[in-house]
């Protein structure tokens, strides 16, 4: 048997071996992808925070760096679960929030009335240790307390909406209504300028009508009374 005969079964079980550290890797970065769109699409969806899994505070620029590693691990072309769309679609609308200022500041601001919310609630202050050094158990319940702002905010905020939408709706009645009252007019005052001529050419034969019916009554002769007597 020669040397290389000998080296070849090391050789190919060394290679079934890397083949094998090959499949589990991939089945475990599609296990890793399957379980982040999974978190993402159970997110609340209101909160921008909880969907990129970023703490309200965080700089622009850590922001940024989270939304990059998680996209490019859930992008649809990179996976083959059907919820990568879906997933990755959350993913961006939640960035996109967070990089507006007037989006991020309603969101900041819901979170810290949740927070003080929470500490009336719980009869503590901003200085107990419950709040300075929160514990997951009250982490979980700022979390829950969030949401119901968030909700609460969302409906106030669709309430306004389709009251705008009323009103608006109104005045563009009003404004459809007052366009149709000129629009008559104008329709009126169209024919009744298309029919002058008309009129007028009436107007005139009843003057002559009137006229001739004068001369007729001026030409006939008076019958003299005759005297008695």
């Amino acid at each position: 048997m020669t040397v290389s005969e000998q080296s070849a079964p090391p050789q190919e079980d060394e290679k079934n071996e890397l083949d094998a550290l090959d499949a589990l890797e991939k089945e475990a970065s599609e296990f890793n992808k399957d379980a982040e769109i999974d978190r993402i699409l159970k997110a609340f969806k209101l909160d921008a925070y909880a969907v990129l899994n970023l703490q309200p505070g965080i700089p622009d620029t850590q922001i940024k760096i989270q939304y990059r590693k998680l996209s490019l691990l859930i992008h649809p072309d990179k996976t083959s679960n059907p919820l990568a769309p879906s997933a990755f679609d959350r993913l961006k609308k939640a960035q996109t929030e967070l990089q507006d200022p007037k989006q991020r500041t309603h969101l900041d601001e819901c979170i810290s009335d949740a927070r003080m919310l929470l500490i009336r609630e719980r009869k503590l202050t901003t200085d107990s240790p419950e709040v300075k050094e929160p514990d997951s158990e009250f982490l979980a319940a700022w979390r829950k307390k969030t949401v119901e702002v968030l909700v609460d905010a969302e409906a106030r905020r669709r309430k306004q909406m389709k009251a705008q939408l009323q009103e608006e709706g109104r005045e563009q009645r009003k404004v459809d209504e007052e366009v149709e009252v000129r629009k008559r007019r104008r329709e009126h005052e169209v024919k009744w300028e298309e029919t002058r001529e008309s009129r007028i050419g009436s107007w005139r034969d009843f003057q002559k009508g009137a006229a001739a019916g004068k001369e007729g009554e001026g030409g006939k002769k008076k019958k003299k009374l005759k005297v008695l007597g």
